[in-house]
């Protein structure tokens, strides 16, 4: 064993040397990877169509990449998107790639309604792969793991289909999970997931959440560290546990799948796995029973006695769920997980003891070519809203300053060139010569009725600023979204809540009224005095309604580890779910 871990060890040591290396002299790192990209992908339809017949290989490095961003235009998935279905359709020309393309990704669809495709080849399992080593390289030298433990994971993939021309589509997750690159994953971090591929794949994640809560219970103590995709997964999986314990308790005991699960191939593979543990089952019972009385307080470390951490993406729409997912780890960390997308990874947390609230990403600048767009506030003084910007001339990674906010532009292996991915981040510092990142929020502006202008992150300070006067209470909130009334005028916002526990009314309509009030764009003020927009509504929607919102895309497609929930939507199907399960309406008199 001892071998084992040195050699894991030199291996950590070799691949933080690597970074090290790269993030000290990005600019000309960034430039190759540049080069690489165009040459591997010379005389494809996309590119032609802006560099004509330039022979790349022929070029200069630096006077290629001068040219490549003066001639090549800005794009956003539009753009693409008639390149991209015709691949989807089956043209096999070189049209993005040279590479051949047989497997397109979804996005998850809750950003913008709707999912989109985006190339994925083998460099994309490769890269995730890459990133995933080397944080757990960063977060050993922290939390030293023992080599041939377990990973409790809260896992999911979606079912993959063919597209109209044969190839095979699914989220980036799905396809991952399906790579070599997973088993290698686990054989290079010497850290093995809880749960078969029977159970990740299963395509129903209530009977794949039960299975790996079973399986994480049955290997208890071999477990280091628990972790999921997005926050959300965690939270979602432990709130179920708080109704399951019993049944799990009964099948550990017995060494018997409960009849929940009724797919052949899972039962067999946890039946293969599990067998009658009366004493581990005894244990676990008195211990829910203790947890109980607590209101589930440290139920990570009281089931899971040698985790050492809580690990996945906490950021962006994830930082609601932080609340309740402390309250399960208790005193153990909370570990951000790295920054990436569906198109590409871009940065890695290399300093895993900050708190979420706090984390940066350094970008790897070997994984596509990245330009930052810089935003600058129309007028500093009038709004928060950080959709006010005014735009400048995009620069390259080693142009960048502290403290400037940017949109993040990719040029990738995967055939997007110039691609708008619509995050806005701040770079907080650097690690040697390269950023590190804090993500602000999606750029795409959610909630507007008049001259107002309010971002998802505008939205979730006022959700939290309101949901905290629920501590008077033994209420709590499990979830939000909002919806731009258009259709009443004045048109107003609807706040959507959903809360575990009792609330009173006063209590409810207080937390309508401050949240009308927390909102500090200027365009909203104004227009609330003058009457423009109307007052903020706030709906309490019955327990169960964010499960259905989640089912709902789940059936669209979408795999539970890429899910997060719609902070503001117009789809007619979320509203219908909505005001069908609103169970009471207040509304503000915060501005008389």
């Amino acid at each position: 064993m001892e071998s084992a871990a040195g050699a894991e060890s030199n291996g950590e040591h070799e691949l933080i040397g690597w970074f090290e290396d790269v993030s000290e002299n990005t600019g000309y790192v960034q430039t190759q990877t540049l080069c690489r990209i165009l040459e591997l992908n010379s005389g494809v339809e996309y590119l032609k169509k802006w560099l004509g017949d330039i022979n790349v290989q022929e070029m200069e490095a630096s006077a290629l990449e001068s040219l490549y961003t003066s001639l090549v235009p800005l794009a956003s998935h539009a753009d693409l998107e008639t390149y991209i279905q015709r691949i989807a359709d089956g043209d096999t020309s070189p049209i993005l790639t040279n590479q051949p393309i047989t497997t397109l990704s979804l996005s998850s669809g809750t950003t913008e309604g709707r999912q989109k495709y985006v190339p994925f080849t083998r460099h994309s399992s490769q890269t995730t792969l890459q990133i995933f080593q080397l944080a757990a390289a960063y977060r050993s030298r922290v939390y030293p793991i023992t080599p041939g433990r377990r990973i409790l994971e809260f896992i999911y993939s979606s079912k993959q289909f063919k597209t109209k021309g044969g190839l095979i589509a699914g989220t980036a997750t799905t396809h991952y999970f399906a790579s070599e690159e997973f088993k290698i994953k686990q054989e290079k971090t010497k850290s093995f997931t809880c749960s078969p591929e029977e159970v990740i794949s299963s395509g129903d994640y209530k009977q794949s959440t039960y299975c790996h809560l079973l399986l994480g219970l049955h290997f208890h103590d071999e477990v280091e560290f628990i972790t999921s995709t997005f926050a959300y997964s965690i939270v979602q999986a432990f709130r179920a546990f708080e109704e399951l314990w019993r049944n799990i308790c009964s099948d550990i005991r017995e060494g018997i799948v409960s009849s929940r699960i009724s797919l052949p191939k899972v039962r067999k593979a946890v039946s293969d796995i599990i067998s009658p543990n009366p004493g581990l089952a005894s244990w676990i019972e008195a211990s829910c029973k203790e947890l109980e009385d607590k209101d589930w307080f440290g139920l990570i470390p009281k089931l899971w006695p040698n985790a050492k951490y809580v690990y996945s993406i906490m950021t962006g729409s994830m930082q609601p769920y932080l609340k309740k997912l402390r309250h399960y780890a208790g005193d153990l960390p909370l570990v951000s997980a790295d920054y990436g997308s569906t198109e590409s990874w871009i940065g890695a947390n290399i300093d895993p003891s900050s708190p979420p609230e706090n984390v940066t990403f350094a970008v790897i600048p070997t994984f596509s070519y990245f330009e930052f767009i810089p935003l600058n506030r129309q007028n500093q003084n009038c709004s928060s809203s950080i959709y006010d910007f005014i735009e400048d001339e995009p620069v390259p990674l080693s142009q960048v300053k502290i403290g400037q906010e940017y949109e993040i532009v990719l040029t990738t292996f995967t055939g997007l060139y110039r691609y708008r991915l619509g995050d806005v981040v701040e770079v907080a510092g650097f690690h040697k010569g390269t950023p590190k990142l804090n993500f602000i929020c999606r750029r795409k502006l959610i909630l507007t009725v008049n001259i107002d202008k309010n971002t998802e992150k505008d939205l979730q300070s006022v959700v939290e600023v309101g949901s905290q006067l629920l501590g008077k209470t033994k209420a709590e909130l499990v979830d939000f979204t909002s919806h731009a009334d258009l259709v009443k005028q004045p048109g107003h916002y609807i706040i959507y809540w959903e809360i575990k526990g009792e609330a009173d009314d006063k209590v409810l309509s207080e937390c309508c009224n401050e949240m009308d009030a927390c909102f500090v764009d200027q365009g909203y003020i104004v227009s609330r005095k003058t009457h423009s927009i109307g007052p903020l509504e706030l709906c309490i929607v019955e327990r169960g309604t964010f499960k259905k919102i989640l089912d709902h895309f789940i059936g669209k497609g979408a795999a539970l580890s890429q899910f997060k929930t719609p902070r503001c939507t117009a789809d007619e199907v979320l509203l219908r779910i909505l005001n069908v399960c609103t169970i009471k309406r207040f509304h503000s008199t915060a501005y008389g």
